[in-house]
């Protein structure tokens, strides 16, 4: 075991309230999370004996932020502001997590989509320093024993990946470590996790990608992916070392590809406290658009009828918790699965195609739709026609397929039609806002999964609700972890769904918009986490729960204690020397 120069001292909700500081001198400078620039008191100069390592001037953190906006206004792309402020985090992640609280509606498109994609793309040739863990077939079976470096950091949540299905452009081999990165930035703006408890992991099983293979500057494991009985051994031994080394850890599984995400996230429901976030973080954001658009149509779900346009993990995910959805508000399963209709690249997804088993709960029994019966007519405006869709979401990753024609087709179906092109980044979305807004003459529900800027409609600036899972991991971390849920049960996505629908607020709901803005991250995170963490103590898979109908309130009151007082904010904590 390496020996650690630094420790964490915790208050009684779990919060970190001092750092242990075990080193002296330079070292303290080299350490992300001792380290504080140029705002170490002159007393933490002199007991930690880094006086004279720095300028004598004493800045507060305020004038650091202002200083680091100042420098990152002046990078001229967003890939280089994206370095700048992943250096920053690797030498202060107090000063970097602080410069992106101040503006984390601007920053979240720098430290995430859309500009992590080139980060993923560029990974080998930027690399710098090491960030989380790269797991290989070399050291798989030495998994446990480095996953133990990291017990002295109190892991609370891991983002997994194996890197094959990132931000619609696909295997990214080693590079999408960079996603993870990326997300638990957002767990620690969100939910309040400090960034020590956080750990990026990569499952490298090689690559497809063959300019990778092909690039002598790759870093990641030069081989074509385990595929079979191999990516499942692979697989089986890192979750063994996981649950044993951090078994109270959430481990949230990141961009598998389509049946891998599936049968990983099924196979590990109740071995780890686990979710996927592409699946089950996808659909709940998506659900909650639903919620907020049923509230401006004054109709309920059940009277809808769902099409989502690309049927992969995505895709298939929204579709499931949609059923969840429609099951809890009073159909049968049955007739919830009459009401979603799933397409592929082929068409509508039938029973009588060959498709992969994660599509099969949602495909059409041809024999039970007559307008099938005629060749050619599983398309995707011939199913909005003949199905009557009201609500049409896409996940296509196919630019522009949302058309003038199709958007009419939707008008034909409904006076408020909901049309939510979700495909990321910005250059694969199905639609353009403003074209939707002018063929619909303002009536569709709009929603898109890249930021857009504001439409004008009747000389009204509208914004863009924006269906992002940034709104629902977060709090779905932050719940489970206050509540201490055994398991991540998938009634927390539908609480988690409502609980983001209530905090759009009425004014926008009246100018037609289905989500909070990203500046409300906040907020939003503490709403979703309570609303899980309720479910958890209503399912007794909580450990806050004492097995008394009349102790339920002391469980939610301590429930609500620990959401609020256990979320860290980037402030500089009290260096303690040892």
């Amino acid at each position: 075991m390496l020996q650690q120069n630094y420790g964490f001292s915790y208050d009684e909700y779990g919060n970190t309230k001092a750092i242990l500081v075990y080193q002296r001198g330079f070292g303290v400078f080299g350490n992300s999370y001792t380290c504080k620039g140029n705002a170490y008191t002159q007393e933490e100069r002199n007991t930690l004996e880094v006086d004279g390592s720095a300028p004598p001037t004493v800045r507060t953190l305020e004038q650091q932020v202002a200083n680091s906006t100042q420098k990152v206004n002046a990078k001229e792309s967003d890939i280089e502001k994206f370095i700048y402020l992943r250096a920053l985090f690797d030498r202060n992640v107090t000063l970097a997590h602080a410069v992106i609280a101040a503006d984390v509606a601007r920053y979240m498109r720098i430290i995430y989509t859309p500009t992590v994609g080139l980060a993923c793309q560029n990974y080998s040739s930027m690399f710098r320093q090491a960030n989380g863990l790269h797991f290989y077939p070399g050291n798989i079976d030495k998994a446990e024993s480095i996953l133990r470096q990291f017990t002295h950091r109190d892991i609370r949540v891991a983002v997994v990946t194996d890197n094959q299905g990132i931000l619609g452009i696909g295997d990214q081999g080693a590079g999408g470590i960079a996603i993870c990165l990326g997300k638990l930035m957002l767990y620690t703006q969100g939910a309040g996790i400090a960034p020590w408890h956080c750990l990026p992991i990569s499952l490298d099983v090689g690559t497809d990608n063959h300019t990778l293979l092909d690039d002598p500057e790759y870093l990641g494991w030069r081989h074509e992916r385990l595929k079979g009985q191999d990516y499942i051994d692979f697989i089986q031994r890192f979750a063994r070392a996981f649950r044993v080394v951090f078994p109270n850890a959430i481990c949230q599984w990141e961009d598998f590809s389509k049946q891998n995400a599936f049968a990983i996230r099924d196979s590990y429901l109740h071995d780890l406290i686990s979710f996927n976030d592409d699946i089950q973080g996808t659909g709940a954001i998506t659900l909650a658009g639903v919620y907020s658009a049923m509230k401006i149509k004054n109709e309920s779900i059940t009277d809808q009828v769902f099409l989502i346009h690309g049927a992969g993990a995505g895709g298939v995910g929204i579709a499931e918790q949609i059923d969840v959805a429609l099951i809890e508000a009073g159909l049968d399963p049955e007739q919830a699965k009459a009401r979603i209709f799933t397409l592929d690249s082929h068409g509508l997804v039938t029973t009588d195609r060959r498709i992969e088993p994660y599509k099969e709960k949602f495909a059409k029994d041809p024999a039970q739709l007559p307008w099938l019966q005629k060749s050619g007519n599983a398309t995707l405006l011939n199913t909005i026609k003949e199905a009557k869709v009201t609500v049409l979401i896409g996940t296509s990753g196919q630019h522009g397929c949302f058309s003038k024609e199709i958007v009419m087709a939707m008008l034909a179906n409904s006076k408020r039609p909901v049309i939510l092109p979700l495909s990321n980044p910005t250059s694969m979305s199905e639609a353009e806002p403003k074209d939707i807004y002018e063929w619909s003459n303002g009536q569709a529900l709009v929603a898109t999964g890249s930021p857009f800027e504001p439409v004008t409609h009747d000389g009204k600036a509208i914004r863009i609700g924006q269906c992002n899972n940034v709104f629902v991991f977060p709090g779905v971390g932050l719940g489970v972890l206050a509540s201490g849920a055994k398991e991540v049960l998938p009634s927390f996505f539908t609480a988690a769904a409502k609980a983001v629908s209530q905090q759009v607020s009425e004014a926008d709901l009246a100018n037609g918009v289905l989500f909070p803005a990203i500046d409300k991250l906040n907020e939003v995170s503490l709403g979703v986490a309570f609303a899980v963490g309720e479910v958890a103590i209503q399912e007794g898979v909580s450990r806050l729960c004492v097995f008394s109908s009349f102790q339920h309130n002391n469980n939610v009151e301590r429930l609500k204690e620990l959401i609020t007082k256990m979320r860290w904010s980037p402030t500089y904590l009290p260096l303690i020397p040892m």
